[in-house]
């Protein structure tokens, strides 16, 4: 199984990028993982906040293969401890899933297009992050959850 991390927008700073580049780099170990970059969308004041999902979805829509299983990174998501992202992550490779696409949408989250094509979603917290923050934490909880199921001391509980 391959795991893919979408993100609407680039980072801008480099104490995130050298974080998440380090966790990613760690994570290759387990399982092979990319993070793909949408590029913000130009002219944005002249859109509403729908207008807006919209055309985020559509590009988040276009990156997708038929057999991608996509699960939305949404604050109306289930929660989850480490240990059972751990199991869940385990679960999806067990059913020869070919590859894995979180999403972590745009500032006003995504469209009902997007929605409807999920086949999951999970929340990181109740609390608001910024989308360059959430890149990081996602990479984390990836590392941590294959640390957790082969068992190496990474995480604690």
């Amino acid at each position: 199984m391959k795991i893919k991390l979408l993100a609407i927008g680039k980072t801008d700073d480099k104490n995130l990028i050298t974080l998440f580049e380090s966790y990613q780099k760690r994570l290759k170990h387990y399982i092979n993982f990319e993070l793909e970059i949408i590029p913000d969308i130009k002219n944005v004041k002249n859109l509403s906040q729908l207008e807006q999902k919209e055309k985020e979805g559509e590009l988040i829509l276009r990156k997708l293969v038929p057999t991608d299983v996509l699960v939305l990174l949404d604050e109306k998501g289930k929660e989850m401890r480490s240990i059972e992202f751990a199991n869940y992550l385990q679960k999806k490779m067990n059913t020869g899933i070919k590859q894995l696409v979180f999403v972590i949408g745009g500032p006003y989250g995504f469209s009902e297009n997007v929605y409807k094509k999920a086949q999951g979603k999970i929340a990181l917290s109740k609390m608001t992050f910024s989308h360059q923050m959430i890149r990081l934490f996602v990479v984390e909880q990836f590392y941590r959850a294959f640390t957790i199921l082969k068992n190496e001391p990474y995480h604690h509980e």
